[in-house]
């Protein structure tokens, strides 16, 4: 019994956390999820000289995307380039892979871009230092900013720290 009412107390207290939204309620995806597999890229395998020059492949403004994606309630990892928000927090902004993409050139492709517009609390200005965790309903559509082009958006309906293992 003691036990029971003490997993009840933290499964509410965690909604609490998350404005009501509990990870449960999302699909975890990874940033591969949002590559069809057919346009994933194969490991090159051999060797590589040390006087090669390697060369970096140019982002895709219109990558691949996974259609079956759209509309599904999922839960992503990432980092946040800011867009809008003041200082009570970021209500727009571009959720992408690797710290600093967007900012240095070139951006990463398009389907490795998610715009994200939050539903009821922005994101926390604390949250833009290190990777964190948003979950919301997804859409397969391209985005437009100053700074990249997105291949999905996003409206949050939560975020939570990314815990680090």
């Amino acid at each position: 019994m003691n036990r029971l009412l003490s997993t009840l107390i933290a499964l509410a207290f965690s909604s609490l956390l998350s404005g009501g939204v509990l990870a449960e309620d999302f699909k975890t995806v990874q940033w591969q999820d949002l590559i069809p597999k057919s346009a994933q890229q194969k490991t090159v395998s051999g060797t590589v000289e040390h006087g090669q020059i390697a060369m970096e492949p140019q982002p895709q403004a219109n990558a691949p995307i996974v259609p079956e994606l759209n509309k599904q309630k999922v839960r992503i990892a990432g980092f946040a380039v800011p867009l809008e928000g003041d200082e009570s927090g970021v209500t727009e902004f571009l959720l992408v892979p690797y710290m600093g993409a967007c900012i240095h050139v070139p951006p990463p492709p398009s389907n490795q871009i998610v715009y994200v517009k939050a539903n009821k609390k922005p994101l926390p200005l604390d949250y833009l230092y290190d990777a964190f965790w948003v979950s919301g309903a997804i859409s397969v559509e391209t985005v437009s900013s100053e700074l990249a082009e997105s291949g999905y958006s996003m409206q949050a309906d939560a975020f939570e720290p990314y815990q680090y293992n």
